[in-house]
């Protein structure tokens, strides 16, 4: 009985990490009954992965290979470095991030090197959910944010994002927000820019929720992955630099997206002593350090040759506003992302279930996108598009999405 009791706990612990329709899991999907609904022919086109940036055509910052290199030739020491990362990598990071965010980093203390920023994220939610806790999750958010409170036996505390209205009424729902943390909530993690939308929440915002978590004691954890691909026109306003701050901070950050280093799997977090403290125990059950050679590759963040990330972000924005025309020309309601290479397009009622719609995408067009339930449960007429793709591709790929739109609408 007790162990039957066992094996469901842990089935329901496990479903909820489902990944079949996550971001790079798509190659797993059967898609093999396709065919008995599909309607019309396959869309010739070269095919897009829009799960996730392409790297071949954004390539990894200049030299990431021969700091990788240098690392691998310092042998044990690079190898084998403290958990939290080595020191005098943590010292020169320190200091690029405390300039970045507008306040000091202290590298001994208030900095630790994760396995990737999801690694930072498994980390801080680790160090800060128990059994019970109830954590402000917004949606849509990043999608593993859900899913790690729920693993860490947390209660999930959803808060709406308001994302398709005009740029003063975008952002979270203060009143839903301060009700949540009236209600016992102790943790906030969200994502600026949010991912899968792109939308960057205003000074004002982000002030308004640093008071809120001040006043309710309430410990965020802020993703800002996306931070540095900030397009035209667009500020951008840290937590960690407002006047009131909350008691406990974690911010995190990592060079994977804007600079295409995702395939060393490289994060920070930053922030609360106390809070890094705990990340460093945790990490040093599950995976002891970020990899110590991959480390070396640090050098190379907020180190780019002079123009490389402004033309980075040019190029990214000229595909965004492409991407915006096609779309918003078909009628399917696209917010303006601020930052990042997301798109998060609505679609229309369609005579098939977003999931399968989702499938015949990549069957028929050739194209991989993401569904919007992985970012909110309860949406089921969005998808997600990573767009830090070819531009050409990207583009005659958009438009099969809308094809397929026409084909499937009812």
């Amino acid at each position: 009985m007790i162990k039957n009791l066992i094996k469901k706990t842990l089935d329901e612990k496990f479903k909820a990490l489902e990944a079949e329709n996550a971001p790079g899991q798509e190659v797993r999907q059967d898609l093999s009954q396709l065919d008995n609904i599909m309607k019309g022919r396959k869309l010739e086109g070269v095919s897009v992965d829009f799960s996730h940036g392409d790297i071949d055509a954004f390539p990894p910052t200049p030299n990431s290979e021969k700091y990788w290199e240098e690392g691998f030739s310092r042998g044990a020491s690079q190898a084998y470095t403290e958990y939290r990362g080595a020191l005098d990598i943590r010292k020169t990071l320190a200091k690029r991030l405390g300039d970045f965010t507008k306040k000091p980093v202290l590298a001994d203390s208030e900095l630790i090197l994760t396995p990737g920023t999801q690694g930072a994220l498994f980390l801080a939610l680790g160090a800060t959910v128990a059994t019970g806790t109830k954590v402000a999750v917004v949606e849509p958010d990043y999608f593993a944010n859900r899913k790690l409170v729920k693993f860490f036996g947390g209660q999930v505390m959803p808060i709406t994002l308001r994302y398709l209205e005009s740029n003063s009424n975008n952002g979270l729902d203060l009143n839903e927000l301060e009700t949540a943390f009236k209600q016992g909530t102790t943790v906030l993690v969200f994502s600026t820019p949010n991912n899968p939308t792109g939308l960057v929440y205003s000074q004002k915002m982000i002030t308004d929720i640093a008071v809120l978590a001040n006043t309710y004691n309430v410990t965020v954890i802020v993703d800002q992955l996306y931070s540095r691909m900030l397009y035209s026109g667009e500020v951008y306003t840290h937590l960690r630099s407002c006047q009131v701050q909350p008691e406990n901070l974690i911010t995190i950050m990592g060079p994977s997206k804007t600079e295409s280093l995702s395939g060393y799997r490289l994060g920070v977090a930053f922030g609360t002593p106390s809070i890094i403290d705990r990340m460093e125990r945790l990490q040093a059950i599950v995976s002891l350090r970020a990899a110590g050679y991959n480390q070396a590759v640090f050098e190379t963040w907020f180190n780019e040759p002079d123009g490389w990330l402004e033309n980075r972000i040019n190029q990214h924005e000229a595909i965004r506003d492409e991407l915006l025309k096609i779309f918003r020309n078909a009628n399917l309601q696209t917010a303006t992302p601020q930052a990042g290479s997301y798109l998060f397009p609505k679609l229309p009622a369609l005579s098939v279930d977003l999931n399968t719609f989702v499938r015949l995408l990549r069957y028929q067009a050739h194209v991989t996108v993401t569904p919007a339930s992985e970012f909110a449960p309860h949406l089921k007429d969005s998808i997600r598009l990573n767009f830090s793709q070819d531009h050409d591709a990207a583009i005659e790929a958009a438009k099969r999405i809308v094809k397929m739109v026409e084909i499937y609408a009812l």
